[in-house]
């Protein structure tokens, strides 16, 4: 909501009185509280937050359908694509999904290479500060922060798309998967 990704605000609800009691006295012990300047972000930038919404979501459907077609990605991640886990769930209850898509690729292409596609990308920059207006990745190493069951054995990068044209960021998504495949 705040329009440049420099905002971290969120809520904890619950029903339960003696849970609440605790996060009550974890948050008074911790001091957490909202900033003036960090409430006064999300505010400036609400008129606006639909079309961000809409805009990245958009790109994020373009880049995602794309990434599903090209070499070494052997699934993308992504609700609104069919073949995505949770997609039936996502069509019942939702009609967009926002700015973030992951690629899944092939196990033969070892992590060190995948480091390098990310490190190869000019307007996607490395970080995880979601739904900004600069384009964002973050590789994983799947096998090695996974506790439960993962149904690929390939590196995953998770994309945050921003406010780029999608035409510059597929050609940059191109130009690194090219650097992946050398």
């Amino acid at each position: 909501p705040s329009g440049g990704a420099d905002v971290l605000m969120g809520s904890v609800v619950t029903r339960d009185e003696s849970l609440h009691r605790q996060v009550l006295l974890t948050h008074m012990r911790l001091g957490l509280a909202v900033a003036a300047n960090d409430a006064e972000l999300v505010l400036r930038n609400l008129p606006t937050m639909a079309l961000r919404y809409e805009a990245q979501d958009t790109a994020t459907r373009e880049l995602a359908q794309w990434m599903q077609a090209q070499t070494g990605v052997i699934q993308v991640l992504h609700p609104a694509l069919p073949d995505s886990p949770g997609h039936a769930t996502w069509k019942r209850d939702a009609t967009a999904a926002a700015c973030l898509f992951s690629a899944v690729f092939d196990p033969a292409i070892p992590q060190s290479r995948i480091d390098t596609f990310c490190d190869s990308l000019k307007l996607f920059r490395l970080g995880w500060s979601w739904a900004g207006p600069i384009s964002l990745c973050a590789p994983y190493d799947m096998a090695s922060i996974r506790t439960r069951a993962w149904p690929h054995t390939g590196g995953l990068v998770r994309f945050a798309v921003g406010l780029e044209s999608v035409h510059d960021l597929r050609a940059d998504l191109a130009q690194a998967l090219g650097a992946l495949q050398a």
